[in-house]
């Protein structure tokens, strides 16, 4: 499926370029200077997959051998210093387009590591890290609490795909392509029915009561 293929290269570099927002977004609002926004931006964009591919051997990284990514990254960070009131009002567009990246993020990278012949739980893990890798070193460099850490539901959603990509791989019952479309439909699904009914993982009370006691 050679269409297929190039429909996820297209929405790679629509996720990356939604990721590099979000990255240079948050490194706009903290005031830092221009090559800090940028750094931060291709951060958020290709750190994921740098980190899934140093993992897994795969020397040098395709973020840093393929030019795309870095001049994708570049022209969202330039939109956002020269366009930054009308990005703050596009709030929901890069959501979505953020949901696609982070889902498409967490199939590829499964499906990297096992096509490297790593087993099922190497292949979740640097699903997961390739969707979220990018976005816990920007929280890092940024001083803030990444956002897996916290309720939201976003990490649960690249471990939604990874898992299904793994399970698709083992069982082996239909083609590797439908399995990755499955995949990423549900992980997806998952991420926009959260934001859209505000869905949270559960976190512990707050009642210290019986601490007092």
């Amino acid at each position: 499926m050679k269409e297929l293929h190039s429909l996820y290269y297209v929405l790679e570099l629509a996720g990356t370029f939604a990721f590099a927002i979000s990255g240079a977004t948050a490194a706009r609002k903290r005031n830092l200077d221009l090559f800090g926004i940028c750094a931060i931006a291709f951060t958020v964009a290709c750190g994921g997959g740098i980190i899934r591919d140093l993992c897994i051997g795969a020397i040098p990284p395709a973020g840093l051998t393929n030019w795309h990514y870095l001049v994708v990254a570049i022209i969202a960070a330039g939109l956002t210093i020269r366009l930054y009131p009308v990005v703050q009002r596009l709030n929901r567009p890069v959501l979505f387009f953020d949901a696609v990246g982070l889902s498409l993020f967490a199939v590829t990278g499964a499906e990297k590591a096992l096509t490297y012949e790593h087993n099922g739980e190497v292949a979740i893990l640097l699903g997961i890290t390739t969707a979220v890798g990018g976005g816990v070193i920007r929280d890092v460099l940024l001083t803030r609490i990444p956002v897996i850490m916290e309720k939201e539901i976003y990490a649960s959603a690249a471990l939604l795909g990874a898992v299904i990509v793994v399970l698709g791989n083992y069982l082996n019952w239909i083609p590797s392509d439908w399995v990755a479309i499955i995949a990423l439909t549900a992980s997806f699904t998952l991420r926009m029915l959260a934001l859209h009914f505000h869905w949270n993982l559960p976190t512990p009370s707050n009642d210290k009561t019986g601490a007092d006691k």
